[in-house]
């Protein structure tokens, strides 16, 4: 099975998204993320074994308790940039919750998976670009100017109290996220 961990977003900030997407689907043929499956990963486990799958959730649960974490959810921009976009996301501002990604990481190394080689940096993809592409390009340039048009970048804030696993089916319709466990964090 395929695993990862990260945070909910509340009901609110989804609604702020969807209005956000609403507004940019339209400008821009590329595959954009279903609101539904919008989250914030902190950590990306990858294949796992469903008979392991205890271990797994006890190394989680041991995750060295954190307070709540404020999450911001603001900006938006282009992996790896926006000559050569293969990314369009939406900013995490979040104090501490580089430490609950270092905390996850460390718990899952020890299980023999992976450790993350780049520095975490939090985000909520709304958009995959697929084909090679640059934001100058003509069928690029109604996204960027809508983006530039926006009178807000700024799409909720929350507190976030637990962080969870999350299973990724993989459909041909696309990914199918579904919780498998919480880890509350002190509030």
């Amino acid at each position: 099975m395929r695993l990862f961990t990260g945070l909910d977003l509340p009901v609110e900030v989804v609604g702020n998204l969807e209005e956000l997407l609403r507004r940019l689907k339209p400008t821009a043929q590329i595959h954009w993320s279903p609101p539904a499956n919008l989250h914030v990963t902190t950590k990306f486990i990858g294949e796992w074994p469903e008979a392991r799958l205890g271990e797994l959730t006890a190394a989680l649960a041991g995750v060295p308790p954190r307070r709540a974490i404020a999450v911001n959810i603001r900006r938006v921009g282009f992996f790896p940039n926006p000559h050569s976009p293969r990314i369009f996301w939406c900013g995490i501002e979040a104090p501490g919750l580089d430490l609950l990604a270092a905390d996850t990481d460390a718990a899952t190394t020890a299980l023999g998976i992976e450790p993350e080689k780049r520095p975490y940096s939090p985000h909520l993809t709304l958009a995959r670009i697929k084909v090679q592409a640059n934001l100058e390009q003509p069928n690029l340039q109604p996204l960027r100017k809508t983006i530039a048009a926006l009178e807000s970048l700024e799409f909720g804030s929350f507190e976030a109290r637990s962080f969870f696993l999350y299973r990724s089916t993989l459909k041909p319709t696309g990914s199918v996220y579904t919780k498998l466990a919480e880890f509350p964090l002190i509030t």
